[in-house]
C-alpha cells in the first residue's frame, strides 16, 4: 500500500446508505489491518530470519511456514482490497464501446456475476478446508493444522463477493457508473476515487 492508500483507506467511510454503509467501511478497515499486518509481519520475519542465517549461523526453522500463511493471507485479503479500489484487471475493449447507459447495465452485470462466482468460491473453498481437516494434516515445524492456514481463503473471498455484490448496488442507485463502491469509471489515464 502506498501512502496515498493508505490516507484513504484510514479516511474512507462508505456513502452507502444504513447497514450497507457500515458493512462496507467495516470491510474497508479490516483489510486494511489484515494488509497491513500480513505486509509487517512478513517483512520481519524474513529480515529475522536473513539476520539469524547470517550473523549468527541459524537459520529460523519455521520461516518459510510463516511466509506461505501470510502471503495466502495478503493475497486473499488483497482481492477484496483491488476490488474496493476497482483496480483488478479489466478487458474493456466490448465496455468502452458502450454508451454510458449501456455501461451501467454492463458493470451491473459484471459486478453481480463476479459476486456470484466468489460466493461459488466461497463454497468449494470451506469444504476444501473441511477436507484438509479431516485429513490431519500439520505443518511440519510449526505443528499447527494445514486447515487454519487455508481460512484466510474463505474469509478473503467472501470479503471480494460482497465488494461486487456492493458494487452493483451503488450502479443500481447511482447516475453514474462505478467501478467499485468508491471509483467512478472514466476515460482519463486514472479513474476518480470518491
Amino acid at each position: 500500500m502506498n501512502a496515498e492508500d493508505e490516507a484513504a483507506e484510514r479516511a474512507y467511510r462508505s456513502d452507502l446508505p444504513g447497514p450497507l454503509g457500515l458493512l462496507d467501511t467495516f470491510l474497508a478497515r479490516l483489510e486494511a489491518v489484515i494488509l497491513a499486518s500480513g505486509v509487517l509481519l512478513m517483512a520481519t520475519n524474513t529480515i529475522a530470519n536473513v539476520v539469524g542465517r547470517f550473523a549468527l549461523g541459524q537459520s529460523i526453522s519455521f520461516s518459510g511456514e510463516i511466509n506461505r500463511i501470510l502471503i495466502i493471507l495478503i493475497t486473499f485479503a488483497g482481492i477484496g482490497y483491488a476490488a474496493r479500489h476497482g483496480r483488478h484487471i479489466r478487458m474493456s475493449a466490448i465496455y468502452d464501446a458502450f454508451p454510458v447507459g449501456g455501461r451501467k447495465v454492463a458493470m451491473i452485470i459484471i459486478a453481480l456475476v463476479t459476486s456470484a462466482t466468489m460466493f461459488f468460491l466461497l463454497y468449494f473453498s470451506v469444504w476444501y478446508i473441511i477436507d484438509v481437516r479431516d485429513s490431519g494434516r500439520v505443518l511440519p515445524a510449526l505443528g499447527f493444522p494445514i486447515w487454519t492456514v487455508y481460512v484466510w481463503v474463505p474469509l478473503g473471498l467472501g470479503i471480494t463477493a460482497i465488494q461486487y455484490l456492493l458494487t452493483a448496488i451503488k450502479n443500481i442507485r447511482e447516475k453514474d457508473v462505478y467501478l467499485s463502491t468508491a471509483v467512478i469509471d472514466g476515460y482519463r489515464d486514472t479513474e476518480t476515487e470518491v
